[in-house]
Parts: C-alpha cells; structure tokens; sequence
C-alpha cells in the first residue's frame, strides 16, 4: 500500500505555501500525484436586524470575490508543485467540507491545516471531514512545511476505528524511524495489553519495527499529547470516534482534544 494520490486543502482566507509544501513533500516520498482543492460558498439569503436580506447584487459581489480567490490560489499551487510531480486541481463555490468530502473519492489521503474557522461557509469542519470523508485525514500542525513522520505515536484501543487508522498509516509507519504504540490501562483482566501485543507483532510483519507503552492514569488527549512531546514525535496516528447528533458531530474526549491541538500534526481516519 502507498499514497497515489494525495489531496491537498487549500482553505481560502489562509496562506496556501506551508500546507502546499507539506503535501508536496509527501506525494514526492510516496510517489504519488497531487491534487489540490479549494471552496468557498455564498452565503444564502438572510434577515438582518433591520428586516432586510442580502439581495442579488451583493451574492453576485461575494461570488466574484470567492471567484477571484480561487483563482490566486490555484496560480500559487501551480507554482509551487515542481513539474516532476503530476499535479491537478479542482475548485467549486460550494461547501469546502463537502468539495473535500466529495472529491476524496479520487486519492488514497487528504491534506490539510490545523486552522478551523468559524465560517463553515469558508472554512473545511475537519470532524466533519474525517467522519465523513471515507479517506484518512492528515491534518498538519500550524504553520509546518514538512511532516517528517520520524517518529510516530500510534494511540491504540481495540475498536474498530483504531484498526483502520493503522492499516491506514502503514506506509508512514514503514517509513518511521520509531513507532511507540501506547494504550490506555482501562482493563483488569489484562485484554488490552493482549491486544497491544498482538498490535505490535501485527506491524512486525509490515516491518515496522515498535514499541510499546501503556498509560496509566487519566488516559485523556492531554495526557497523549503529552507523552508524544516527551518521545519528541512529530505525528498521532488515531482513530477518530465521534457519531453525529443533530447534524452536528459529537466527538469523544481524546478525538476532542487531538482535532484542537494544532502544535503536532495528527492521521486520523474513521
């Protein structure tokens, strides 16, 4: 297995050169193409206080602005993506997270920063994505041009999510110089530690060499991120576990936390 294909956000109202230049560095070591995306959408029409609605006109300027920016942005794509990497782009005055979502079914992994706006019309909902997009996501740290993906922490758990986000990292486990497998202490009768037995000779396999570490304690986000900065990993793999309540995504406590912290880049898949 291997990244072919590799889609790369470009969110509108962000500088698209650190995240460009993440994605580039990974579609050369995996000898992929490249395919980079953006969206903006209108917003529809809506009451103001003063009981008017944003008419036509208007609609028409922010479309042509939306317009404009997607065009500054696919001429900076263009120009960043060396000619020895086989490159495409896409665009559409949509929902970014649908367009994401949606055109995920052409590549093997998504790209993107760790800036989440507030304006869901301008700006990709990464839960949203990565529970909905059916590809694993890779969202890097801020402002980071390079995931060297040296050393890796893999947050365990016997589920299912936990096992698709290994076998989706396994070209970038291969790759690792050092791989530590941590779990959470939560059972007594000593399954987990089992299951992280068989983890670790599962990736022996897939000659990725690891090692192993239980945690102890509260078991949270904090405490993973933590111990990712004391192993001085440069990326979490993780399932991501959230189900949607009201159209909105509900997130558990440690996905929660890895989708806010934006000081290491994180692999998610669902």
């Amino acid at each position: 297995m291997s990244y072919k294909s590799i889609a790369v956000n470009l969110a509108v109202d962000g500088s698209p050169a650190p995240i460009v230049k993440v994605a580039i560095d990974l579609a050369d070591r995996f000898g992929g193409r490249l395919i980079g995306l953006a969206a903006a959408d209108v917003p529809p029409l809506v009451a103001t206080g003063d009981g008017m609605v944003y008419e036509g006109e208007i609609m028409q300027i922010e479309r042509t602005e939306i317009e404009k920016r997607l065009a500054e942005l696919r001429a900076e794509f263009e120009r960043l993506v060396p000619a020895s990497i086989r490159s495409e782009w896409g665009q559409a005055i949509c929902s970014p997270t649908r367009f994401l979502s949606v055109s995920a079914r052409a590549a093997d992994l998504i790209v993107t920063g760790s800036d989440i706006g507030e304006n869901v019309f301008r700006a990709v909902d990464i839960g949203s994505l990565v529970l909905g997009a059916g590809r694993p996501v890779l969202v890097a740290a801020k402002n980071v041009e390079h995931v060297p993906a040296r050393i890796i922490l893999v947050a365990w758990k016997d589920t299912r999510e936990a096992r698709r986000a290994i076998s989706d990292a396994l070209p970038l486990l291969a790759k690792a110089k050092e791989v530590v497998v941590a779990t959470m202490d939560t059972d007594s009768d000593g399954s987990i530690r089992d299951s992280l037995a068989d983890v670790a000779a599962f990736l022996e396999l897939h000659r990725v060499e690891t090692r192993t570490e239980v945690i102890v304690g509260k078991g949270d986000g904090d405490q993973l991120s933590a111990i990712a900065r004391s192993i001085q990993a440069d990326l979490i793999v993780s399932g991501a576990y959230g189900h949607s309540r009201l159209r909105e995504w509900a997130f558990g406590g440690v996905t929660r936390t890895l989708l806010e912290d934006n000081g290491i880049s994180r692999f998610l898949s669902y």
